[in-house]
């Protein structure tokens, strides 16, 4: 049996590239998304001991939790972008590249917890109340702010309207 150290650091290096992807989809940023990593990392680090069935979903909802306190916490709202609104380019479907691109700018253009909400129910592909349960809100906040997620997300891309719809 292989001690709780040597476990852990089998942990860390199998899901440190997952746990990165989420959370650059959560902060939009990757240095942010990698101090969040982490911080989660950290605490699990800590309760290591505690942790029986699954420490991936433990250090994935840490890091939930950690990034809305981060939200909540946060007085000055960060503008990413200039002032002036641009058009979003027109993309080119059959390069997923820019695509990927595209998609990136309007969810930096999205609030803090629309932007969650899309990365739980679509990214990971959760139900409403498991994004409820993980964002600690109610189911009727999660599908409002999904529904005025992707009412956003329909006017940031026209041209992408119809790959939206065909994802719901």
């Amino acid at each position: 049996m292989s001690a709780p150290a040597d476990d852990f650091d089998e942990f860390v290096r199998a899901y440190t590239p997952t746990l990165l992807r989420t959370a650059y989809l959560l902060t939009g940023d990757q240095h942010h998304a990698e101090d969040l990593v982490q911080s989660a990392l950290a605490r699990a680090h800590r309760s290591w001991h505690r942790i029986d069935d699954s420490p991936f979903g433990y250090v994935r909802r840490t890091m939930y939790h950690l990034q809305v306190a981060t939200w909540r916490r946060r007085r000055i709202r960060e503008w990413l972008g200039s002032t002036t609104t641009e058009p979003i380019p027109e993309p080119d479907v059959a390069a997923a590249a820019d695509i990927r691109l595209i998609l990136q700018k309007a969810l930096a253009q999205l609030t803090d917890k629309q932007r969650a909400v899309i990365v739980l129910r679509f990214y990971e592909d959760r139900s409403v109340e498991d994004t409820a349960a993980v964002l600690r809100c109610s189911t009727g906040t999660v599908k409002s702010q999904t529904a005025k997620a992707l009412g956003r997300l329909r006017q940031l891309m026209p041209s992408m309207a119809g790959l939206l719809e065909g994802r719901l």
